[in-house]
């Protein structure tokens, strides 16, 4: 197990410091450098893919309901953000998959394997098991950008490259939580914040093309294991079209199950972790 890195000192919340206390690190080639992989419990493995300008913290309130389940839980940084190494080939989704399916080799063998996976996740596990079906044995899809976005993030966000006091950058990221992430403000706290801060400044990932075309939705088709989908029904990228977006997840057979939790949005299992760890647990135990 390596050491902890530097950040984990300080700025994380308590929780998310004491889940890493507890976790065992391993890494796997990525680009110049590695992919870092977090793993906690014994059982049978479920990988969760964070999403976009995130992290494995994104996980934050999940990781111990499926401890609790009995699964074992392996929560990689994704190639180009947090603790990982940009992977070579590009800035977007498509450039993921080639680190991701090794380190899943390396990690858990051939596969296949149940993965559980948010927003820029799901679509990199999407396309993953759509290019290559024996890895992948299932999907749980959180957050499922099935449809294409306007614009590369969905909703234009407050720039940070200007923003240097602390107050004010925590300021402006609680104002972008609020406008992309969490429906309910009072659900933004200092701990909300402080995982955002964390994760937004190491992402290197800045391209999100894939997702202002139908690459997901090409790739849903395509899928050769069962999935199911959970949204936050107030989730401002699909609220306004979930006619739409279950039409879409319907056109593959072996779409199970979609569910909406309401009152919450796009970083549903956070905001409202004890009803999102109901339906992860349920999905871990079949």
């Amino acid at each position: 197990m390596s050491a902890a890195p530097e950040w984990a000192t300080g700025a994380l919340p308590a929780a998310a410091q004491e889940l890493l206390a507890r976790s065992r690190t391993t890494t796997t080639p990525c680009g110049d450098g590695v992919m870092v992989w977090r793993c906690w419990g014994e059982g049978q493995p479920v990988v969760l893919l964070h999403g976009g300008s995130g992290s494995w913290t994104h996980w934050v309130r999940n990781i111990p309901a499926l401890l609790l389940a009995g699964r074992q839980v392996w929560a990689p940084d994704l190639p180009g953000f947090g603790d990982s190494a940009s992977p070579h080939g590009g800035f977007d989704a498509d450039a993921v998959l080639p680190p991701l399916a090794l380190g899943l080799g390396e990690v858990l063998g051939p596969g296949p394997h149940e993965i559980v996976a948010f927003s820029f996740g799901s679509l990199v596990a999407t396309l993953l098991a759509a290019e290559q079906p024996g890895l992948v044995s299932r999907l749980l899809l959180v957050g499922l950008p099935v449809l294409p976005l306007v614009h590369g993030r969905g909703i234009p966000l407050p720039s940070m490259r200007t923003t240097f006091s602390p107050e004010v950058r925590a300021a402006a990221h609680r104002a972008n939580l609020a406008a992309i992430m969490i429906h309910e403000p009072a659900q933004i706290n200092d701990d909300t914040i402080a995982l955002q801060m964390t994760n937004a400044a190491r992402d290197r990932m800045r391209s999100r093309r894939l997702v202002t075309t139908d690459a997901c939705a090409t790739a849903v088709r395509a899928l050769q294991c069962d999935f199911e989908c959970i949204w936050g029904e107030q989730d401002v990228l699909c609220r306004d079209r979930w006619a739409e977006v279950r039409a879409a997840c319907n056109d593959n057979t072996l779409c199970a199950r979609q569910t909406l939790i309401p009152d919450c949005g796009h970083w549903v299992q956070y905001e409202n972790a004890d009803a999102f760890n109901h339906l992860l647990t349920t999905w871990a135990g079949r």
